[in-house]
């Protein structure tokens, strides 16, 4: 049934040629199960998947190998069984041609599965739900490989009271040369749809809108014929004008729904949420199958005999799918994407990984060197042919100079790096490169500043724990000498009244005939003390020699004593008397 939804347009865009009947009738196929296989820990716009596995460890179909880091990332999987043969950087599909972490697992040819645990999806925790898409390695598989967990999570608050009105599923495909999304969608109709109802389950969208170009009628065919099977209330599939990119999220709800997002914006803040068909079979196949997303639909296309659309395992070596296409002996080179998107494979030897959706064999009669550069003529086609209304012009030459200041002003990262400008660029600029670099500039600055910032922030953090430590000893500090203190002061009391009879036997020693005043403070009474003590011990020391002796020896020593006695009471007497 035709839909009588009303549409709107965008501005900007192309028409390309489309190069789009060489695969369009290819069905999917399965392609062959290599040797070995290069699984990315990274696979997904967020952080690297914590490695699970080692070298030695056996490994079943779908078991998870890298566990998602944080909130912002995604798990991986093993794509088949077999063994892992090492852990570590390999190459991976990038116009770098740099590496990154990687597992490699030699197949044992089996296919074993591991175990397979679907979730019922229609009573559960909705988190529960999320935490499983996470772990079953679901990301946006229209290019941006977003993690689809993060945006299946509606706010709480907002004007939609944390829902999400409106779905939208994105089968446009605009690219030119790619069919991989058609063929899903004439094929794989039904489980598409279910997938977009587990969606709606977690967004709470009251509507479902599926959004697929005009020149794909057996896909938008199907694709009807399977809502209408599925009797799902307010689903629609609307077929849309071609026009490149129809397929950009921003464009595309601005098709359907009329909503134009802002710079700067997402779709959330209006309630349009839009996924990519194969991510929605993959939630699918994910929690109504218990498969994690562990392969892919692939274009293999251009300057081949064979063109075709093939499942690959994630991990499969790039060079081992060619010989299914047969390239043809005038092929200098491969891109992976579209001629649009797309860039250059340094190498061959790279992975399949979850963005992939095409590889083209180009030859010079497909894709002619492209001219030199010429000045920039600011004729103002690059602005009008710009989806995102930009003025890549200005951000050309901000870009160029390293101005990434007023490049930012500009609004460079809401350029979607469609290509569009320099498709219709008269001077052949390659603009989109420059914007490619500014972007990744301002980030590794971004980066840096971030470092910076944290650097500083342990810093000061140290520099205040150790202020802290040190007010801390000091504290401890005082408070030990308060405590001996207050233990002296207790000895000099507890002391006090040893001074006094200290003081009085003083006197019977000869210390003088006046008794001594109380000590004044403690520490005249612990010097008093230790006289007392002093003079008792010499006393011990030198007792009378009064052992052996007869009583004649005895009485002479005794009157000797006297007379000493008598002496010492006489000049006591004769010292002059203190009058105070």
């Amino acid at each position: 049934m035709k839909s009588l939804a009303q549409l709107f347009s965008f501005k900007g865009g192309v028409k390309p040629a489309s190069h789009k009947v060489e695969s369009a009738d290819c069905p999917i196929r399965p392609a062959p199960m290599p040797a070995r296989l290069i699984v990315p820990l990274r696979q997904s716009a967020g952080h690297t998947a914590q490695c699970l596995v080692e070298v030695g460890q056996k490994v079943q179909k779908g078991q998870m190998i890298g566990a998602a880091e944080g909130v912002f990332s995604s798990a991986t999987h093993a794509p088949t069984s077999g063994t892992v043969v090492a852990v570590g950087p390999e190459a991976v599909p990038h116009p770098s041609g740099l590496a990154a972490p990687c597992v490699v697992i030699e197949t044992d040819g089996e296919d074993r599965w591991g175990e397979r645990t679907p979730l019922d999806w229609r009573g559960g925790d909705p988190e529960v739900l999320r935490g499983f898409i996470r772990d079953a390695g679901i990301v946006g598989l229209g290019g941006a490989t977003f993690p689809s967990h993060i945006k299946l999570k509606p706010g709480a608050a907002g004007e939609f009271g944390g829902r999400i009105p409106t779905l939208v599923i994105n089968g446009a495909e605009c690219e030119p040369w790619i069919t991989c999304d058609d063929r899903l969608m004439r094929e794989r109709a039904e489980g598409i749809l279910r997938g977009a109802a587990i969606m709606r389950h977690l967004v709470g969208a009251e509507k479902i809108i599926v959004g697929i170009e005009d020149n794909k009628p057996q896909a938008v065919a199907a694709m009807r014929a399977a809502a209408a099977a599925l009797g799902e209330a307010q689903l629609d599939v609307v077929a849309v004008p071609t026009r490149y990119p129809a397929g950009g999220e921003k464009q595309l709800i601005r098709v359907l729904t009329g909503i134009e997002i802002p710079y700067g914006k997402l779709g959330t803040q209006f309630g349009v949420q839009c996924f990519n068909v194969g991510t929605a079979y993959a939630i699918h196949r994910a929690v109504e199958h218990g498969e994690p997303l562990i392969s892919r639909l692939l274009t293999l296309t251009g300057n081949v005999a064979r063109p075709g659309n093939y499942e690959v395992l994630i991990g499969t070596p790039i060079e081992t799918l060619l010989p299914l296409a047969e390239p043809r002996a005038d092929t200098n080179g491969y891109l992976m994407g579209g001629p649009m998107m797309g860039f250059t494979l340094p190498r061959l030897d790279v992975p399949v990984v979850k963005s992939s959706n095409c590889v083209i064999a180009a030859s010079p009669a497909l894709f002619p060197q492209a001219p030199p550069e010429m000045p920039c003529i600011r004729c103002g086609a690059c602005a009008r042919a710009c989806p995102a209304e930009l003025q890549p012009f200005e951000l050309y030459w901000h870009s160029r100079a390293k101005n990434f200041g007023k490049a930012q002003e500009y609004h460079i990262f809401d350029c979607i790096e469609c290509g569009c400008c320099s498709y219709v660029c008269p001077s052949r600029i390659r603009l989109v490169d420059y914007f490619r670099f500014a972007k990744s500039s301002i980030r590794a600055r971004e980066r840096e500043k971030s470092a910076a910032d944290l650097a500083r922030e342990r810093y000061e953090f140290r520099l205040a724990r150790d202020e802290r430590e040190k007010q801390e000893k000091a504290a401890k500090l005082a408070a030990k000498a308060a405590e001996t203190k207050a233990k002296l002061a207790a000895q000099a009391a507890a002391t006090t009244a040893a001074a006094d009879d200290a003081s009085g036997e003083a006197q019977k020693l000869g210390a003088g005939g006046t008794a001594s005043e109380p000590a004044d403070d403690p520490k005249k009474a612990l010097i008093a003390a230790a006289m007392a003590r002093a003079q008792a011990q010499k006393a011990a020391s030198h007792p009378e020699n009064t052992e052996a002796l007869n009583p004649e020896v005895q009485a002479e020593i005794q009157d000797i004593e006297a007379r000493r006695a008598k002496l010492r009471e006489t000049a006591k007497a004769a010292q002059p008397q203190d009058n105070n």
